[in-house]
């Protein structure tokens, strides 16, 4: 059974969560996403029994509020995205406008999950008002009801009794997490969050994340975190400073989607970092920096520990 993915949104890493899943200890524990976005880890945690508890914390609150109706109430939501997504045929277009007015005006969740269904590349973007402003992506109307509709259902049976849902910077998530806990960060990344910006509801102060890690560290907290990459030459996001003790992980996730619609043969590279309480707590070997080929990603859910991995000097 695959993870359910009932809120598109951009970044999500639930193609990588079974790679990810891979560093978490053996036994199930309590997990924090400070960064939920769509939850991707989480669910893939959830469905594999690797969490028993969950708590998803995310600053954007319309977002969150559409993941507590998604859990608590999924044959609600199923049916608002199914009522505005047979109201938008023939009309897409416009369609999509009007419900992004409405969105604006009310913060709705069934709003919010019609146009991620809908919009570019399922991309946030806010004006400097903080209103929602991507266009629509105009040649698909989003996913299929009857799809939407198992996904949402899914997910609400995995999550459902285990999950809290907060809304608030991500501080006050790590700072409640105990040292049995497991920490998913997957915050944006630094290379594409300058002042003026607008794909993200907040921005994310380098100085004082690390100096959040640090923190952790000191706490002897697990965590994970999904923070730079590349593709090709181009590089997201400054280095982890070295002091922090984490292990860096290089997945190869494969050729861009972007440098293929360039005609380009561009490899992307998802960056994890691994703590040094959560280094010590599943026994990895000592190796600061690790590549991963691609083709391994698919078997981590089952062999996946890092000592089949290249060390790199």
């Amino acid at each position: 059974m695959r993870a359910p993915h009932p809120i598109p949104y951009q970044g999500s890493k639930r193609l990588l969560a079974p790679a990810i899943l891979s560093y978490f200890p053996k036994n199930p524990v309590r997990l924090l996403e400070p960064f939920a976005g769509a939850a991707g880890v989480s669910m893939a945690a959830a469905l594999k029994g690797r969490a028993n508890h969950i708590v998803l914390n995310d600053i954007n609150e319309p977002l969150m509020r559409l993941w507590e109706i998604v859990i608590e109430s999924p044959e609600t939501i199923a049916s608002e995205y199914e009522g505005l997504w047979r109201a938008q045929l023939g009309r897409e277009r416009k369609y999509y406008d009007v419900v992004r007015t409405k969105f604006n005006e009310t913060h709705k969740p069934h709003y919010l999950l019609y146009l991620l269904a809908r919009c570019v590349k399922a991309s946030v973007r806010y004006n400097s008002e903080g209103e929602f402003n991507q266009s629509p992506d105009n040649r698909r109307l989003g996913m299929n009801p009857d799809t939407m509709r198992g996904h949402i259902l899914t997910a609400s049976r995995l999550l459902k009794g285990k999950t809290a849902i907060t809304v608030g910077d991500y501080q006050q998530t790590i700072e409640s997490a105990q040292p049995r806990d497991v920490v998913y960060m997957d915050p944006p990344y630094q290379g594409v969050c300058m002042n003026r910006d607008p794909r993200y509801i907040s921005l994310l102060d380098f100085d004082a994340f690390t100096a959040s890690l640090r923190a952790l560290n000191d706490r002897h907290i697990s965590f994970i975190l999904s923070y730079d990459g590349k593709t090709g030459g181009k590089s997201y996001g400054r280095p982890m400073p070295y002091d922090l003790g984490l292990v860096h992980i290089e997945i190869d996730a494969g050729r861009s989607s972007q440098a293929t619609l360039l005609g380009r043969d561009h490899i992307t590279y998802e960056s994890l970092y691994l703590s040094p309480a959560l280094i010590e707590r599943i026994g990895i070997i000592n190796k600061r920096h690790l590549t991963i080929a691609s083709k391994q990603v698919s078997l981590f859910a089952q062999n996946g520990r890092a000592e089949t991995s290249q060390s790199i000097p």
